[in-house]
């Protein structure tokens, strides 16, 4: 589908998406829709009388008996005869001291869910109190367009809910198209990510995550995959050792986007396709969601897709070390000692803290192309939700700046991040009597330890750890995050590069 806003009614502009979205100058009673939102802070029935006097009529009578503009809060009823909208959507967005754009991208998931869900197609946006509130449509719109996501692919149902146009009822200013430009962009590329995630692991090998970054390849972004060999070449100890117990090839892949000719800002997300846990197996139970421990990767590529789309001027090299984790005959065994791409060594004291070794020869791999900065995102340890649960990303870093920045982003697109330490007497967990480094210091401080193994690849460069492991699957509907893959990570370091320009 299109994205279609319009700038007047005869100047049209068209991008890429999934979901109509228009701008439109109109006023609501003349906008013939299945549906027309009208937004309302908590206890505050005077708004909306220019839309006609029976509008208004009606607003004061459902106002005294069955709405009162809760947060989350939602009631359809049939329009007045005198409007076009067949029906009038009412959407609590909370007390208006209290309004913010979360609750604002929270009210446009709820709405659009709900009217997908009752088969409407085609619904409008009024403005007036999101403007008086000066917190622009878009909000809105990001909400509606990552609230309606379904993974249908492996349906054989044809399910004919599907929302298709959204109008904002609005004058189309240059600010506004590229607000919501962005928004489609972003959003599109957030969903575009959930599909990898949500993809069962016998479709989504390290093969097709190859087929899919060369699918982003552009005039900007170009894509190298190393094979097995030559990472063996390279030294890639670490990473290979994950692999052994595969059949599936592993492929490190590579994603370079050349929008400036600054030092390159280096993505890396951890990218196993299925993670058994190795001969260090996994209990049986809720195994089957380990299709989700390739959701960096799919962060990393849904961030190089958006930069790619909006034509961003930065530099970004994305690393997706990529392989599956599984107990073969010729797998890794605990005990064993492998080399890394930098020459440190590892006694593996458990095969199932397999990210951060795929993660130590990625950063090493990075620091081939000069970085101004490394950021790794990972679903790396059951620890940061048992820390955490599914409300805060981990962080962990070694430049003040970087983890500010990444603070910034998380509060403006609700991914927030919650900075946990790395001092140094974490070292001492993860020193091996026999190697450089063992790849688990226990149980006691794994969130911590597993970031400080990491920083010991890390080096000097500016970097941050980003532990995604209790965000990035969701166990139940939130209002624009639908159960299942979350795509997490793409809004956020989306607005980290953007704000960077």
């Amino acid at each position: 589908m299109k994205l279609i806003v319009a700038i007047s009614r005869t100047n049209w502009i068209q991008l890429k998406s999934y979901m109509n979205v228009v701008i439109k100058n109109i006023r609501e009673r003349h906008h013939r829709c299945d549906a027309l939102i009208l937004p309302f802070c908590q206890e505050d029935p005077g708004v909306y009388k220019s839309i006609s006097p029976s509008t208004s009529s009606l607003i004061r009578k459902i106002f005294r008996r069955e709405f009162s503009g809760k947060l989350h809060e939602l009631l359809l009823v049939p329009s007045p005869e005198d409007v076009k909208p067949e029906r009038i959507l009412f959407v609590g967005i909370g007390k208006r001291n209290e309004a913010s754009p979360e609750k604002v991208r929270q009210a446009g998931g709820k709405a659009a869910s709900y009217a997908q869900n009752l088969g409407l197609r085609n619904i409008a946006l009024s403005t007036e109190v999101l403007s008086s509130l000066k917190i622009s449509p878009a909000i809105f719109i990001e909400g509606a367009l990552l609230g309606t996501y379904k993974f249908r692919k492996y349906s054989t149902e044809n399910d004919k809910k599907a929302l298709s146009h959204i109008t904002i009822l609005s004058k189309a200013s240059s600010g506004l198209l590229d607000e919501v430009r962005y928004v489609e962009a972003v959003s599109s590329s957030v969903l575009f990510a959930r599909d990898l995630i949500n993809t069962p692991a016998n479709d989504m090998t390290p093969s097709h995550l190859v087929r899919v970054s060369h699918s982003l390849r552009g005039k900007n972004l170009s894509v190298r995959v190393i094979g097995k060999r030559d990472a063996s070449k390279l030294g890639m100890g670490a990473y290979l050792s994950v692999a052994k117990g595969s059949e599936e090839p592993p492929k490190f892949i590579i994603l370079h986007y050349k929008g400036t000719r600054k030092k390159p800002l280096v993505l890396i997300g951890k990218s196993i396709t299925f993670d058994s846990g190795g001969l260090s197996l996994k209990p049986a139970e809720g195994m089957e969601k380990m299709k989700y421990d390739m959701a960096g990767g799919a962060a990393v590529l849904g961030v190089f897709r958006a930069v790619s789309q909006l034509k961003l001027p930065v530099h970004l090299v994305g690393i997706l070390p990529a392989t599956e984790n599984l107990p073969g005959g010729s797998a890794t065994k605990p005990g064993d000692i492998i080399h890394t791409i930098g020459g440190k060594t590892i006694e593996i004291l458990n095969t199932d803290a397999e990210g951060r070794m795929t993660l130590a020869d990625a950063l090493g791999y990075a620091k081939r192309f000069s970085p101004c900065a490394m950021i790794d995102i990972a679903t790396l340890t059951g620890a940061c939700a048992i820390a955490l649960g599914q409300v805060a990303i981990a962080m962990m870093g070694n430049d003040r700046e970087l983890l500010d920045t990444i603070r910034k982003a998380g509060n403006t697109t609700y991914e927030r991040v919650w900075e946990m330490p790395l001092f140094d007497e974490y070292r001492e967990y993860i020193k091996s009597d026999i190697a450089d480094l063992k790849n688990t210091g226990g149980r006691a401080g794994s969130l911590a330890t597993s970031a400080y193994f990491l920083k010991e690849f890390a080096g000097e460069i500016p970097w941050v750890h980003l532990d995604i492991a209790g965000t990035a699957w969701a166990e139940k509907d939130k209002p624009y995050v639908p159960k299942g893959a979350a795509g997490i990570g793409v809004r956020l370091l989306t607005n980290v590069i953007r704000e960077s320009i």
